[in-house]
C-alpha cells in the first residue's frame, strides 16, 4: 500500500517547487531525497507506478509520432554525432577524475557504460517541461522529442545486449502489427469517448509492452511502437489528450524513486554533483549540430535548452549494468543524483529560454543556413493574419477571406493541414506564432488585425508579449476557454471570444436563423 505520508510529502514539495517558478517534477526529485533521510519505506508499488508512467509517456509519444520526421536528417543526423561526442567528453571527465582521485578505482568498462549512460536528454523532463509551457505543438517540441526517441531507441538496443540474449525469432513477425492498424481504430470507435476508451489505451500500452517483452525486446518499445501505428488518426488524438493527466500522475512515482535511491559514497557523491553541471555542456553541442543540418536558430535553442539534461534511461541502463556485474552498484545512486541536478538547472533554462533567444537574437541569427534564408515565407500584402488553422481559425479565415480576399493569410506548423489548405485554395505559410524571427519579416505597420486562434493559452500570452514588444500598434483578438485566461489577456489589451461561454450564444443565434427559415 502507498503511504499517505508518502502523497502528502510529494505534494507538499510540488507545491514548494511551482510557487518557486520550477516545474512540480524538481518538487517530486526533491521529495524522494527528504522521503530518504526520513527512512520511508515507498514500498514495490511505488516502482510498479514509475514504470507504468514510463510506459504511458513512450506510448503517449508514438501517438505523436511521424516516422517522416525521424528520418529527416536534422533529428537522426543531430542525434548520432551528439551522442558520439558525448560519449568521448563524459569518458574524458571520468577517467580525468578518477586520475585525480585515485580511491575510485574505476575501469574501463565502468568508464565506457556510465559515459554512455550520460549521453541521453530526458524525455520525461522535456515532456513535462514542454506541456507545463503548452508547447507540445511547437517545432522544438517535436524536433526534440525525435531525438529522445532515437536515443531511447539506442537505450533500448544496449539493454537488450545486456540480457546476454538477442531478440526470439518470431519477433520477426511484429512488422505485422500494422495490419491491426485499422481493426484496432475501429475497436477505439466502438469505445466512445469516456473511461471505456480510456482503459482501452491502457490496454494497448501494457499489452504492447507485454508482447515486445514476450519476444525478447524492451517492453517500452513496443508501447512506443503500439502508440506509432495509431499516430496521425483522430482516435490517436484523443488518446493521448485523455490518457495525458493520468501519465503525469504515474510519472511522480518515477521522480519520486529517483531521489529514494539515496546518496552514494563521498568520492562518487562529488562526482555525480560535477557531472549533473556538466548536463549543461549538452546545450552549445546540440544548438550548432542542429543549425548546421538546417534547422532553424530559435528551434534549435530551445530545443537544445530542453535537452541540456541527463535521462532516466541513462539510469537505467547502469541500474542493469551493475546488475549485469559490470560496474558498482553504488553508481546508480550517483547517476540518480546528477540526474536531479541536471534537472535543477535544466528548469529555470527552459523557463527564460524564449527571453534568451529575444534578448540576444540577432546573435543567434548568424546560424541560419542560406537554406532556410531563401525559404523564408511570404508574407508581403497580408492585412489580417489568423493564427492557428484548426477548425476555429479556419472558420475565421473563410469568412474574411469573403471581404478581404488574399489580404487574410493563415498560419500553422501542421504540415498536413497547410496542403489541405493549399489545396483548398487558402493562403497559409508555414510557422511558428512564437517565433520572433516569422515576425521580425511580416510589416506590422501594414497588418490590421492578429486573430490567435491558438486555444493554447501559453502560447497566446506569448505571442501578445511578442506582439508588444515590436510595437506592434494594430488590433488583436483572442479565442479563450476559461474565465482566467480571458481576464489576463485582456489586461494585455487584446479582444477576447470565451469559446466555452459564447458557444451557448453562437449556438442560440444558429437555432434562430433555423426557426426563421421555417416561418
Amino acid at each position: 500500500m502507498l503511504d499517505p505520508l508518502i502523497i502528502l510529502i510529494a505534494l507538499g514539495c510540488g507545491l514548494v517547487a511551482r510557487i518557486a517558478g520550477l516545474p512540480a517534477l524538481i518538487g517530486y526529485l526533491a521529495a524522494g531525497f527528504v522521503l530518504h533521510e526520513t527512512n520511508i519505506e515507498a514500498g514495490s508499488l511505488l516502482n510498479h507506478l514509475a514504470d507504468l508512467g514510463v510506459t504511458l509517456l513512450l506510448f503517449t509519444i508514438g501517438l505523436k509520432l511521424s516516422p517522416r520526421d525521424l528520418l529527416q536528417a536534422k533529428v537522426w543526423g543531430t542525434t548520432l554525432i551528439h551522442m558520439q561526442l558525448m560519449q568521448l567528453f563524459f569518458m574524458g571527465v571520468l577517467w580525468l577524475y578518477d586520475s585525480l582521485v585515485p580511491s575510485m578505482n574505476m575501469s574501463f568498462t565502468e568508464i565506457l557504460v556510465i559515459a554512455f549512460g550520460l549521453t541521453f536528454s530526458s524525455t520525461v523532463f522535456v515532456i513535462q517541461v514542454m506541456q507545463e509551457k503548452g508547447e507540445m505543438s511547437s517545432r522544438h517540441a517535436n524536433l526534440a522529442i525525435g531525438i529522445l526517441v532515437i536515443q531511447d531507441l539506442a537505450a533500448v538496443l544496449f539493454l537488450s545486449a545486456t540480457k546476454g540474449m538477442w531478440p526470439e525469432p518470431t519477433a520477426l513477425l511484429l512488422p505485422a502489427l500494422w495490419l491491426l492498424r485499422a481493426p484496432v481504430l475501429r475497436l477505439l470507435s466502438y469505445a466512445g469517448h469516456g473511461e471505456l476508451f480510456t482503459l482501452a489505451g491502457m490496454a494497448l500500452a501494457l499489452g504492447g509492452a507485454a508482447l515486445f517483452e514476450f519476444v525478447g525486446i524492451k517492453g517500452d518499445l513496443g508501447a512506443l511502437i503500439i502508440g506509432a501505428l495509431l499516430s496521425g488518426s483522430q482516435k490517436g488524438k484523443e488518446l493521448s489528450r485523455n490518457l495525458m493527466n493520468l501519465k503525469d500522475l504515474f510519472l511522480v512515482g518515477f521522480f519520486l524513486s529517483i531521489g529514494l535511491g539515496g546518496w552514494p559514497q563521498q568520492e562518487a557523491l562529488i562526482l555525480a554533483v560535477l557531472l549533473g553541471v556538466l548536463a549543461i555542456v549538452k546545450i552549445p553541442l546540440y544548438f550548432p549540430l542542429m543549425t548546421k543540418l538546417h534547422t532553424g536558430p530559435r528551434t534549435a535553442l530551445l530545443a537544445a535548452c530542453a535537452m541540456g539534461n541527463f535521462s532516466e534511461f541513462g539510469l537505467v541502463v547502469v541500474a542493469v549494468a551493475a546488475k549485469a556485474g559490470w560496474l558498482d552498484a553504488q553508481w546508480a545512486s550517483a547517476i540518480s543524483l546528477a540526474i536531479a541536478i541536471s534537472f535543477v538547472i535544466s528548469a529555470p533554462l527552459n523557463r527564460y529560454a524564449h527571453e534568451l533567444y529575444w534578448k540576444y537574437h540577432s546573435f543567434w541569427r548568424k546560424f541560419e543556413s542560406d537554406r532556410l534564408r531563401r525559404e523564408r515565407p511570404d508574407t508581403s500584402g497580408a492585412r489580417i493574419i489568423v493564427l492557428g488553422m484548426g477548425n476555429i481559425g479556419t472558420g475565421a479565415y473563410d469568412t474574411l477571406a469573403e471581404t478581404h480576399g488574399a489580404e487574410v493569410l493563415g498560419v500553422d506548423l501542421n504540415e498536413a493541414k497547410l496542403a489541405e489548405h493549399t489545396r483548398r485554395h487558402r493562403r497559409v505559410v508555414p510557422a511558428d506564432a512564437s517565433d520572433p524571427d516569422f515576425w521580425v519579416q511580416v510589416d506590422l505597420t501594414e497588418v490590421d488585425l492578429v486573430l490567435l486562434a491558438l486555444t493554447n493559452h501559453p502560447e497566446n500570452v506569448l505571442v501578445a508579449d511578442l506582439l508588444r514588444e515590436l510595437d506592434y500598434q494594430g488590433r488583436v483578438a483572442a479565442v479563450v476557454r476559461f474565465r482566467e485566461e480571458a481576464e489576463e489577456l485582456e489586461t494585455h489589451g487584446i479582444s477576447v471570444f470565451n469559446l466555452y461561454a459564447q458557444a451557448g450564444a453562437g449556438f442560440a443565434e444558429h437555432a434562430a436563423a433555423q426557426l426563421s427559415n421555417n416561418a
